[in-house]
């Protein structure tokens, strides 16, 4: 996945509402790429002091009573990407990039599985591609696609194209959708072999949107 730049030290802990709620402040934690909540947390100054300091998320534990970096035991950390404050100064928005799952039960989010947005995936087939291209697993589709090149990898997007297009035209829903599916997966594939993701079509769409 791309690498965003993380910057987590341009909150003036001064400015926050830390009275309102007796000196702790919620903390909503959020996957930096596929937009999912993972979990709620709360700090007081030390801890989010301590979460820019480190780039670890690091709450303040009402039952221990003491700061506790998420993953102190299990190493399941939550990497920082970037810190947000609500309107009122009351609220914290952390998003971060996951090493493990988030909840003790073993989800991704202390709220279940079933919280993803629907097109959250996307997220997770562009960094597992990303990945698939640093490791070049053996047996891997993904990696014999990109030790076949550039090229060949465009033309199989050519080839899953025109297939969606006369999907469209000619056969039903499922065969449409699955065209369409291995389109957008090679796509992903031609993307990362140039150094891009979906990301950066998203943005390029975005300002073409603006």
């Amino acid at each position: 996945m791309n690498s965003a730049t993380t910057d987590v030290s341009r909150i003036d802990l001064g400015r926050l509402d830390w009275p309102k709620s007796g000196g702790l402040l919620p903390a909503i934690v959020q996957h930096w790429l596929t937009g999912e909540v993972l979990m709620l947390g709360y700090m007081n100054a030390e801890a989010l002091a301590q979460t820019q300091a480190i780039g670890k998320v690091t709450f303040y534990s009402r039952s221990k009573q003491r700061l506790w970096m998420k993953g102190e035991s299990s190493g399941h950390v939550l990497d920082v990407k970037s810190i947000r404050v609500d309107c009122d100064a009351d609220t914290l928005l952390v998003l971060a990039e996951p090493h493990g799952p988030t909840c003790h039960l073993g989800t991704t989010s202390c709220f279940g599985d079933e919280v993803k947005p629907p097109l959250s995936f996307l997220a997770e087939l562009d960094a597992l591609v990303e990945k698939r291209k640093a490791l070049l697993p053996e047996g891997s589709y993904t990696t014999r696609l990109f030790k076949d090149g550039t090229r060949r990898i465009a033309q199989k997007v050519g080839e899953e194209g025109v297939e969606t297009a006369l999907a469209a035209v000619a056969q039903g829903a499922d065969e449409l959708l699955g065209e369409a599916a291995d389109l957008i997966f090679h796509l992903t594939v031609l993307l990362r072999a140039r150094g891009y993701g979906l990301a950066d079509v998203t943005r390029v769409l975005v300002e073409r949107h603006a």
